[in-house]
Formats: C-alpha cells, sequence, structure tokens
C-alpha cells in the first residue's frame, strides 16, 4: 500500500531570482555545517559563460558578453553591479554562518569559506592573479580581516595546499603548487 501524504506537491523549478536561489543554496549549506551532514561543500552559483542576467538589479544583458567590455566604461560598470551582487549573496552565507552557534563560537569561527572566481578579467581570459577570498577563523587557525597580497604568478593550488594543513591532511603537493602560503596563521 502507498502512503498518501496530504498537501500539493513542491514546486520543482529552481527559483528565478539569483537571490533567492543562492539564499536556498547558501540555507542548505548552513544546514549541512551545522548537522554535521557534511564538512565540505563546492558550490558553483554561476558559470564564466553564463548567459544569466540580472534584472533585479537592473542589468538585461547577458554576464559573460558584458564581460568582453572591451574597454567599454558601461559594460564595466554593469559588470562590477553584478560583481557587487554576487558578493551580497556570499555576506548572506557569511552572516548565516556566523549567526549559527557551533561549540564555543560560531560555524563560521569553525570553518574555512572561499569566494573565488576561475578568471581575473574575463575580457582578456587572464586567469593570473585571482581574486580570492577566505573568510572563517578554521578554528583559530586563520586570521581573518586582512588583504594579503602574494607574489605574482603564485600559484592557486599554493592556497590549497595550505587549506589542507589546517584540516590535518598532509600532502607534499596539489597541482602545480609550488609551497604553502605564509601569512594565514592567527
Amino acid at each position: 500500500s502507498t502512503a498518501v501524504l496530504p498537501g500539493a506537491a513542491p514546486d520543482p523549478s529552481i527559483p528565478l531570482e539569483f537571490s533567492e536561489h543562492a539564499k536556498l543554496i547558501f540555507d542548505l549549506i548552513t544546514l549541512a555545517f551545522q548537522t554535521d551532514t557534511t564538512r565540505v561543500i563546492t558550490v558553483l552559483l554561476g558559470i564564466e559563460q553564463s548567459p544569466r542576467n540580472y534584472p533585479e538589479i537592473g542589468i538585461t544583458e547577458a554576464h559573460h558578453g558584458l564581460t568582453h567590455h572591451q574597454g567599454d566604461k558601461a559594460k564595466i560598470e554593469k559588470v562590477t553591479r553584478i560583481n557587487e551582487y554576487h558578493i551580497k549573496q556570499f555576506v548572506y552565507l557569511l552572516d548565516k554562518l556566523k549567526a549559527t552557534r557551533d561549540g564555543d563560537g560560531s560555524l563560521l569561527d569553525s570553518s574555512m569559506i572561499v569566494y573565488a572566481a576561475g578568471l581575473a578579467d574575463g575580457n582578456s581570459h587572464q586567469h593570473h592573479n585571482l581574486p580570492t577570498v577566505l573568510a572563517g577563523r578554521a578554528h583559530g587557525t586563520i586570521r581573518p580581516g586582512r588583504h594579503i597580497r602574494y607574489p605574482n604568478e603564485t600559484p592557486i593550488t599554493n592556497f590549497y595546499l595550505s587549506m589542507l594543513d589546517r584540516l590535518g591532511v598532509t600532502a607534499d603537493a596539489i597541482g602545480d603548487s609550488t609551497g604553502r602560503l605564509t601569512g594565514l596563521d592567527a
């Protein structure tokens, strides 16, 4: 026999507005960390070739097309607004993690949360010197609230290798890494 649950089936679609979709994903991430369902999550909220537009912030052109701005100041301004909008969604996650208790601190205190992009400049497809944010304290092993600039051509894999150290994972190298980053420690 089959059980029949009362109520209508939920809408199977992903929310159309980017912020609603991001908040849904970030709420699930918080819940997964809070319940210790997982300790590692990777999320891709948008791809570099995304045709998505953002009417909620007044941008009707496709994101990817705008990144090929060829120096057009109006397109650069729109890409900047999209980037700011994305960061605001990320801040929602950080605020949620900070507000969620975990032991003597918050989920943010015990986490390492990375916000990064695959390209530093979409117009030239430049993938060096990637803008990357690391939030959280990793149980007191990271001192947050700073801007650290590493030498040009430092592989991003050095950053990931340094993160593995804080997880207690021993690795000599990852991909093209050349060593560990200094200056992250608390």
